[in-house]
């Protein structure tokens, strides 16, 4: 027979309403029903970005994220103990924090999932006991003609469940808290290619559906959505799906409303003129009032952003660990990242 430790739970949204219990199989929760209440109050604490005001920067990232009285981890950085040290750092604890949401499979935003797990499920067992993922994300990658899975989700899944930690696979876009949602996988209506080609000499990584090999786009992109008086606010990792890819689907699955704040990585900092020229358009439109460039967006794009959206110093800045986005307050971005 299967162990329940071994199975990925493909729960419904129902379940997803269900508060944490140290086990998921018994009941389904109370049937889901679109919220109407909005956020009330929002705080996003980077934790893993290269720049750091405080703390040990990194090529990943990662935030908690304080909403309405319920704590939650999205992305977990590169290395085993980054996140762990940064919030020690900042004096965040973490061992309160039930759930993680994990935006895509690449190991930059995935290595340090299992390492929290051990580390705070000896404080509190329901400690990042349950992670939500988007549908795709456990798909293989690999090479032509290799065949080794090159997909690090594959090494960490069996380690993670070992833990008691249970996967939630998301196939379509969802209401996790009132006000709260994600995207799960976001169609790609805009070609926007937010995402690595092929390394020097090597040849490109491809996942596998269907036992065919196709180019990986990173399907399981998914992002975070908040629902405020002000306007949306959005938490990506990376934005492979791209970033109007993602505000768009946002904005037709929660409400269409303006872009109070976007927070995270978009990938953008090997694009050309003419994708930045088209992105700033997009951004514009969507009346983005607040950005936090972390991650893969490039330096220089927030600076772009900066200029062509309008913002000042203090409403777009480069991300950086330690900097806060309060949905009361706006930015605190600390000395380096301004």
């Amino acid at each position: 027979m299967t162990s329940r430790r071994s199975v990925v739970r493909q729960l419904t949204l129902a379940a997803l309403a269900a508060p944490l219990a140290p086990s998921l199989v018994a009941g389904a929760g109370r049937p889901f029903t679109p919220a109407r209440r909005k956020v009330q109050q929002l705080r996003i604490t980077i934790l893993s970005t290269m720049l750091a005001d405080s703390g040990l920067g990194e090529w990943g990232f990662a935030a908690l994220v304080e909403v309405d009285g319920r704590r939650l981890l999205f992305d977990t950085g590169a290395h085993d103990d980054v996140v762990s040290r940064n919030a020690r750092d900042l004096r965040l604890a973490l061992d309160t924090v039930p759930e993680v949401i994990l935006s895509h499979n690449h190991g930059d935003h995935t290595v340090g999932l299992v390492p929290l797990r051990r580390e705070l499920a000896a404080t509190r067992a329901d400690a990042l006991g349950r992670a939500h993922v988007a549908e795709g994300i456990f798909a293989p990658r690999r090479r032509e003609g290799e065949p080794a899975d090159l997909n690090a989700m594959n090494r960490f899944r069996p380690l993670y469940e070992a833990t008691g930690g249970v996967f939630v696979v998301h196939r379509q876009a969802g209401e996790l808290l009132p006000g709260v949602w994600l995207t799960g996988p976001v169609p790609r209506r805009h070609p926007e290619r937010n995402w690595g080609g092929a390394a020097a000499g090597r040849l490109e990584t491809k996942v596998e559906i269907g036992g065919r090999l196709i180019e990986d786009t990173v399907p399981d992109d998914m992002s975070m959505v908040f629902d405020t008086e002000q306007g949306l606010v959005v938490l990506t990792g990376c934005g492979h799906a791209g970033v109007v890819n993602t505000i768009e689907h946002a904005r037709a699955v929660v409400r269409p409303a303006p872009v109070h704040a976007l927070i995270g990585g978009i990938h953008l900092f090997n694009a050309s003129e003419q994708t930045l020229a088209w992105t700033e358009d997009q951004l514009r439109g969507f009346g983005v009032r607040h950005l936090i460039g972390a991650h893969c967006t490039g330096v220089e794009v927030v600076y772009r952003f900066r200029q062509s959206l309008g913002l000042d110093r203090s409403r777009c800045v480069v991300g950086a660990v330690g900097q806060v986005f309060d949905l009361a307050s706006g930015i605190r971005a600390g000395a380096i990242a301004r």
